[in-house]
């Protein structure tokens, strides 16, 4: 009796923890705690057909995938959120603090509960980057199928506003991903068309080769896209300048011998995708401040004077400049010499030996401001930043950009510029005002 009244307390007590662990307010569910979350951070890209590669939309969904997310979020390579914080703020960070991490980790920890679909707050997940509206889209006119290996090709595309416009943003749609490395976008104004559409009058089949720009002078950077890299509205009240008759030009890198890190390793022809790369583009017919962007880079660098010995752990290359002193010049005159620039977004890029890169600012006072940096390169996680505050540069102040390789891998060759996936390159993009 003794025995039976001692199992019967135990089990009694037994029932009760057990009754106590699932009324508990205090622990995590994923209806009210982590779908929330989820659809804050991940949801956006973890669709089905999305970026990310599998849906995150359902607790099955995110139950299957516990203890990846898990191990993602507290080694904090998702969601993946670039740049360092303590260097500045920027519009649509997603990273995770730390108490949201321990909320998902603890829920995972403690078997995933699903609690009740009535407990949801109702939290939709935000678009993955992208336009806000799209008022034009440009296309490839016909399929192309790249040449084994790196192929560089540029197409010329139609701009079909008939009256002075601004693009207010910008997105790249490749075609077929897995072979496409970047993508690059220049603007023709209608007087150099003629000198763009001889280049492919020259060469059979749809476009022409452009190993290393758009082929000729006179054009003018629109955006690009590299791995990771979505869309977006370029700042408010500010756009580039397109004039009836312009052209756009597409620079394609296709990579199909395996470098890419999206590439299907393909070695014979046959098994090359035809592509059909596309831009799309916001557009205004007036914006308060014109904009350009601005590529900043040690040219110097063009000459292979940018070397990455073989066998190095930590290899760096920096350069400074007034930019203010050069930026008519690099703006074909639309802006002025020795006059403040405005920094709204960075564009940061280097290929897949990047460990860190930095930009920032060195006051004519000798106080340092840093605009932006990346402390965790990763070449499949590319974007466009948009400062949360827009940073003004005088005349006499200095930009200044650092980059970090490691060329230690076994088999590593010395390295140096190029475009070729194999070779390496230090440049953010500026859009910039005056």
């Amino acid at each position: 009796m003794r025995r039976l009244f001692t199992a019967g307390l135990l089990l009694t007590g037994m029932g009760l923890a057990a009754c106590s662990e699932e009324t508990d307010e205090t622990a995590p569910n994923y209806h009210r705690d982590v779908a929330p979350l989820v659809q804050q951070k991940c949801g956006g890209c973890h669709v089905e057909g999305g970026i990310g590669p599998m849906p995150l939309q359902t607790y099955a969904d995110v139950f299957k995938n516990r203890d990846a997310i898990r191990a993602a979020v507290e080694s904090r390579t998702m969601p993946p959120w670039m740049p360092s914080n303590e260097c500045n703020q920027y519009h649509g960070d997603s990273s995770l603090k730390d108490e949201q991490i321990q909320l998902l980790s603890r829920w995972v920890s403690e078997g995933g509960r699903e609690g009740k679909a009535s407990e949801s707050p109702g939290v939709k997940a935000p678009p993955a980057g992208g336009l806000s509206r799209v008022d034009v889209r440009v296309s490839m006119k016909e399929p192309y199928t790249p040449k084994t290996g790196d192929d560089y090709r540029c197409f010329i595309m139609d701009w079909s506003v008939d009256q002075t416009a601004f693009i207010t943003g910008f997105q790249a749609e490749p075609g077929v991903a897995s072979i496409v490395h970047h993508v690059i976008a220049y603007l023709v104004p209608p007087a150099a068309v003629s000198i763009y559409q001889q280049l492919d009058n020259n060469e059979a089949g749809p476009g022409y080769t452009c190993f290393g720009g758009s082929g000729a002078g006179q054009a003018a950077f629109l955006g690009a896209w590299a791995p990771g890299t979505v869309g977006s509205d370029f700042p408010e009240g500010t756009g580039i300048k397109v004039a009836p008759g312009s052209k756009v030009v597409l620079q394609v890198h296709y990579s199909t011998t395996g470098h890419g890190e999206h590439s299907h390793g393909l070695t014979a022809a046959a098994e090359i995708p035809a592509d059909t790369s596309a831009l799309a583009f916001k557009v205004d017919s007036t914006v308060t401040k014109q904009a350009v962007v601005m590529a900043f880079l040690n040219p110097a660098w063009f000459q292979k004077k940018m070397n990455i010995p073989a066998g190095q752990t930590d290899v760096v290359h920096r350069y400074s400049s007034d930019v203010t002193k050069s930026v008519g010049f690099a703006t074909g005159g639309l802006f002025k010499n020795n006059m403040p620039l405005t920094f709204h977004m960075v564009t940061p890029h280097m290929h897949k030996l990047g460990t860190r890169i930095r930009l920032d600012m060195t006051r004519a006072d000798t106080s340092n401001q840093c605009l932006m940096e990346v402390p965790r390169w990763n070449f499949n996680h590319q974007n466009n930043y948009k400062l949360l505050q827009a940073q003004v540069i005088n005349p006499g102040d200095t930009l200044n950009l650092e980059c970090h390789w490691d060329n230690s891998a076994p088999g590593a060759v010395d390295s140096n510029w190029g475009e070729t996936t194999s070779d390496e390159m230090c440049m953010s993009f500026l859009y910039i005002t005056q």
